[in-house]
């Protein structure tokens, strides 16, 4: 999958760039870049949700920066975030019913990326005022799955439902990650300062964590059900959140059982609509006047 971006990439690069030849002499205008804010929607993909429905999408948001070197190529600074979440309760697969986990996650995401204008893109210049574009960089981003017991919202990761407190064989994983954002959009220049669009990206990470689902159960005796604090018993949310199917019928978190799917990486997207503002400047031409030296026209 990589492979085949970085070869479109490298395609609309060449193609783009061999269009310039012989009319970037004649631009008196320059595109500096653009700065864009979008709000959309989300949806998290993996152990919870293995066959990539697209059935729970939640709010997500963004701003960005796009530095342009020319009409077709810039340099992308965005900041996102998407709130993520899904059930088990959701799937058609009876397995995973039965299992019965569930998360939220708030995730705030940093990303440096490539930028490429399919179209030579002149805001408010007629013909030149539309085109589709693609980035793909890199970014990192925080999250920290949690979930509800009995109406109390309980941050996973300190509770080790893996067994990551209790075997030291099990890394505890952090808040953390990187991913690789890959995004698909169009843009329109309303006027020569506002332009309008519509994107969707994917978001490939380096975590399987992102759902608090991974390996294997640990088994019930991995948990202390109850401890003793002063002369007062206080049950451990550990034990209940682990293993969700008793709420289903009976127990199906043995020891070494599979729990989750470890050898696919979590993933989420999101779809962002939304304005940009330009930022251009004049230059003077360098060479006799042609078509596009001629009066703007909106």
């Amino acid at each position: 999958m990589l492979r085949k971006i970085f070869v479109l990439i490298f395609t609309v690069c060449a193609v783009t760039s061999f269009s310039q030849v012989g009319s970037s002499l004649y631009d008196s205008y320059k595109n500096d870049g653009e700065f864009g804010v979008g709000i959309g929607l989300s949806h998290y993909f993996g152990d919870l949700n293995t066959r990539a429905s697209i059935d729970r999408p939640k709010f997500s948001g963004g701003i960005y920066f796009i530095k342009q070197f020319n009409n077709y190529i810039g340099l992308k600074v965005a900041g996102d975030y998407a709130f993520l979440g899904y059930s088990d309760q959701y799937s058609k697969n009876e397995t995973q019913v039965r299992r019965n986990l569930s998360f939220n996650s708030n995730v705030w995401e940093l990303s440096l990326s490539g930028y490429f204008n399919f179209f030579r893109f002149i805001p408010g210049v007629t013909g030149y005022k539309f085109t589709p574009y693609l980035s793909l960089g890199v970014g990192v981003f925080s999250y920290d799955p949690y979930a509800y017991l009995n109406g109390t919202k309980y941050f996973l990761r300190p509770l080790g439902t893996e067994g990551q407190n209790s075997d030291s064989s099990k890394k505890q994983y952090g808040t953390m990650a990187v991913c690789i954002p890959f995004t698909v959009g169009v843009k329109y220049s309303i006027t020569e300062n506002v332009n309008i669009f519509a994107e969707i990206g994917y978001r490939f990470t380096t975590t399987d964590y992102l759902d608090d689902v991974s390996t294997t159960y640990a088994g019930p005796a991995a948990f202390v059900l109850t401890h003793t604090d002063g002369s007062q018993e206080v049950e451990s949310p550990a034990y209940y959140l682990q293993d969700r199917s008793y709420e289903t019928g009976t127990p199906i978190g043995i020891k070494g059982r599979q729990r989750g799917n470890s050898s696919q990486n979590d993933a989420y997207a999101i779809f962002h609509v939304g304005l940009s503002f330009n930022l251009s400047s004049y230059k003077c031409p360098t060479a006799g006047p042609s078509p596009e030296a001629s009066p703007r026209k909106h």
